[in-house]
């Protein structure tokens, strides 16, 4: 063993820090000034020979410049790029610089957060971004919650406070009520909860969103088979098209038969923020848990997630557990022990990334970005709905839509169409300068378009609709 005054490799001085810091500042600094110009997309070949191979644990070290060029010139692709303009695709998150800044101070200071006691000032902090968000969906001041990594994590742990506020020890009677245009998540999260897979419900859909008279139906069929129906987990944005559960009605439902009404507002629920989206959203608020994801509509890095409860009360009923190497919980509400109200003891301070950029910029710079989405995708929903032969299978709710190419005169079969809007979006992706994704709705091959990015712009949403149509003249005249 070495024990020296003066071995410290990785205690950095000022000068140092400083040094490496902007080292890294140059490279990504020609990243940012190229996103333009870069692939909205790049995938690795048939024989992944463009992929950087795995490795085995360093045993010496490296210049820092070295690591950087194999950092951004050998593994940043091939790779989708979500932080680009270009990119509709999916519901991209596109990591803002400033959150960056956040987290590069949140990892040096390393301050513990999930105790109130330990951290105070910091606690506060994530505290009064919670506390922000639930104002906005329009929650009052009994109301809570705590960041998560993203909203499978806040899917899976609504799912456990309602279980362990409605159910017994013995829940395996308790059965859960969903679409099929629910996120994948919360499947996995019931199971990961406990509950058979044959416990959840797959509720018919009328133009996508819930039909509360299935649910209705098969509140009333369950019930009679002595089941316990105690959840529903409806949609305010769902991945495929946006689409938005009457969330008014859930809740009376919900109400009458004492259940525990979830929102998955992952992709829409930050759309709040504009008034067009409130309108669209009404009902939320009457929701007992509501997921959010600051990664999706607040432009914030992967891994920013939130989970809200009216009552934070019947968080506190879930997750609550002592221990005697911790400091005694906080009985003053306004101090919140994150820990008491969470999955997690150790983890990030998430709070920060999210805390920077509003005192930066304000709450109403992102609800006009926000605004400007809505703008965008309309404009390409109208431009590309008035093209020969397309047809729109999803109007947008938010800021997505979805259509495909359908030759009427060609009399094509499910299957036949299928295969050529494959062979469609293929050449619409071609050029790598944009991204579109695909879905299923029922058995339809579909084509989305989601504007989210807060670098999507009126010249990136022209280029996609002057491709679309272009496409669509080659494809009418094949």
């Amino acid at each position: 063993m070495q024990i020296s005054d003066d071995y410290s490799p990785l205690e950095l001085t000022a000068e140092q820090l400083r040094r490496d810091v902007e080292l890294t500042l140059d490279y990504l600094g020609h990243h940012l000034t190229t996103l333009d110009q870069q692939p909205a997309w790049d995938l690795a070949d048939s024989s992944n020979s463009d992929i950087s191979p795995r490795e085995t644990i360093p045993v010496s070290g490296q210049p820092l410049k070295e690591v950087l060029d194999e950092l951004f010139k050998e593994r940043m692709n091939p790779s989708y790029n979500p932080s680009c303009g270009g990119y509709l695709a999916y519901v991209p998150g596109g990591g803002l610089p400033h959150a960056a800044i956040a987290d590069l101070i949140s990892g040096i200071v390393n301050k513990f957060i999930t105790v109130w006691q330990v951290s105070p000032g910091f606690a506060n902090m994530e505290a009064d971004v919670v506390q922000w968000f639930a104002g906005l969906v329009g929650y009052s001041e009994e109301s809570g919650g705590y960041l998560t990594t993203g909203g499978s994590l806040a899917n899976w742990s609504a799912i456990v406070t309602a279980r362990r506020v409605l159910l017994p020890a013995n829940f395996l009677n308790g059965v859960i009520y969903t679409t099929a245009q629910a996120h994948h998540s919360v499947t996995k999260s019931a199971i990961l909860a406990g509950f058979p897979e044959a416990n959840i419900r797959v509720v018919d859909t009328e133009e996508l969103s819930l039909s509360t008279n299935h649910l209705q139906q098969l509140i009333s069929n369950d019930l009679s088979e002595g089941m316990r129906p105690f959840m529903v987990v409806a949609n305010a944005g769902t991945t495929n098209t946006g689409a938005i559960d009457p969330l008014i009605n859930i809740s009376k439902i919900c109400k009458q038969h004492e259940m525990w009404m979830h929102t998955d507002a992952a992709y829409g629920g930050f759309f709040m923020m504009t008034e067009r989206g409130r309108e669209a959203l009404r009902g939320l608020e009457l929701s007992d848990s509501i997921t959010l994801d600051p990664h999706k509509a607040l432009f914030l890095p992967y891994g920013t997630g939130c989970l809200l409860v009216k009552d934070i009360t019947h968080l506190q009923k879930a997750h609550k557990v002592s221990a005697k190497y911790l400091p005694p919980f906080q009985e003053n509400p306004q101090h919140v022990d994150f820990c008491g109200i969470s999955p997690e003891l150790s983890r990030d301070f998430r709070g920060l990334r999210i805390w920077l950029p509003f005192k930066l910029f304000g709450a109403p710079t992102f609800a006009s970005y926000l605004d400007e989405k809505l703008d965008l995708c309309q404009h390409a929903y109208q431009q590309i709905s008035e093209l020969r032969n397309i047809e729109i299978l999803a109007a947008p709710k938010l800021s997505t839509f979805a259509f495909r190419y359908n030759p009427a005169h060609k009399d094509l079969d499910e299957a036949e169409l299928n295969e050529l809007n494959q062979r469609f979006l293929t050449e619409l992706n071609a050029s790598k300068r944009f991204l579109l994704s695909s879905t299923y709705l029922n058995d339809a091959f579909t084509i989305r378009v989601c504007v989210l990015c807060f670098r999507t712009h009126a010249k990136h949403v022209r280029l996609c609709v002057d491709e679309v149509s272009r496409v669509v003249s080659q494809f009418n005249n094949a």
